[in-house]
């Protein structure tokens, strides 16, 4: 059987698409599956075997320049391509109008979910066969679940969870002493972890002989890790890479900790030793999920907010405060210390208190 699999993004997302492959693969012997996917995260699909091909999707680059020929030209050059392929279903994991519509261009039959579980119920429309999947459910059950109905193999066992990732790429030399790395980069502004914290759990990291590598994509992200880097000389700031790179250096980390980010979701796929802090965010429904993976959810009254900005900033708070509570640096040097059996930090004085939260609004 080959199969059409349309989850064109986000980086997140896609990690959670694994483990509904991982139940393909193993009751459908015979499966290749050929993915549809945005062109910057084409590195990814082929972490997992049953992967046969992947088609890239430019629609991220071209969608602002719909009126020049060369964009209709490109976009046609996908379509040719989907068309070459005989596939026996059309899986839209998206459940998107726009993902949808690309089902449309192959000449099979297209499955997805129905009006009542997509996030966009007018999807339904371009679907030869719509399932039921209940809302309320982390995004890894409910792909389980579609992907059991849409290709007709019993409900798998959600208490269990395989990723089935396979790293093609070498993984980068890591020298003599033991590296974490650490996802700080992220898209919403509510999501980003006190820069101060940062500063301190490399410190504890530099106490304990390990480096702390760190990766970026923009200029206020480079920044952040340069500012890092001058302050602390246990700190490896990495050049630019794709995400085939980033996995194999995740797969050679000793720990790895995270905000609400795809890399931190990559590092629990590849086994790695994983704290996620979740504060505007829920770790519920979304989350890390991974056989070594620790996630941390703010306590504070207004978490999880789901805003992008949080609205408890004032002129004399800087940081969310949802990351001052039981996702401070301190307590998440425990919970390193626990997972690694490391000795216990030592608890931070009030005066070192103050001059952290200084430091983070300056």
């Amino acid at each position: 059987m080959r199969l059409l699999l349309i989850k064109t993004s986000s980086l997140g997302d896609i990690i959670h698409t694994y483990p509904a492959l991982t139940d393909a693969m193993r009751h459908i012997p015979q499966l290749k599956v050929d993915w549809l996917v945005e062109e910057g995260f084409a590195d990814l699909p082929p972490l997992h075997p049953v992967v046969d091909r992947v088609i890239p999707l430019p629609w991220r680059r071209l969608r602002k320049r719909l009126w020049l020929p060369s964009t209709w030209q490109t976009l046609r050059a996908v379509i040719s391509e989907l068309k070459q392929t005989r596939y026996d279903l059309v899986l839209d994991a998206q459940g998107l109008l726009k993902s949808a519509i690309w089902g449309r261009f192959v000449n099979a039959p297209i499955a997805g979910l129905n009006a009542d579980s997509a996030r966009e119920p007018l999807a339904n429309w371009l679907y030869h066969r719509s399932y039921t999947v209940a809302w309320g459910q982390h995004a890894i059950d409910r792909l389980r679940l579609l992907f059991a109905q849409a290709l007709d193999y019993p409900c798998p066992d959600l208490s269990q969870v395989d990723y089935a990732l396979s790293l093609t790429h070498p993984m980068p030399q890591t020298g003599q002493a033991p590296y974490w790395f650490f996802a700080h980069a992220t898209t919403w502004e509510s999501k980003h972890w006190p820069e101060a914290y940062w500063h301190q759990l490399v410190g504890y990291a530099g106490k304990q002989g390990r480096q702390v590598w760190l990766s970026w994509h923009n200029e206020e992200e480079e920044a952040r890790v340069q500012r890092l880097a001058r302050l602390r000389l246990n700190v490896r700031v990495l050049p630019p890479s794709n995400l085939a790179t980033l996995a194999g250096v995740l797969a050679g980390a000793e720990f790895v900790v995270g905000v609400d980010t795809g890399l931190t979701h990559l590092a629990a796929a590849l086994h790695r030793p994983v704290i996620a802090l979740y504060g505007a965010t829920e770790a519920g429904l979304t989350g890390v999920i991974g056989p070594a993976a620790r996630v941390l959810q703010s306590e504070y009254v207004c978490s999880p907010c789901l805003r992008e900005q949080c609205i408890e900033l004032s002129s004399t708070q800087e940081t969310p405060p949802c990351y001052h509570q039981n996702l401070s640096a301190h307590h998440v040097m425990q919970q390193i210390a626990q997972m690694l059996h490391l000795p216990e930090p030592i608890p931070p004085t009030e005066s070192r208190k103050v001059t952290w939260l200084t430091h983070s609004s300056s």
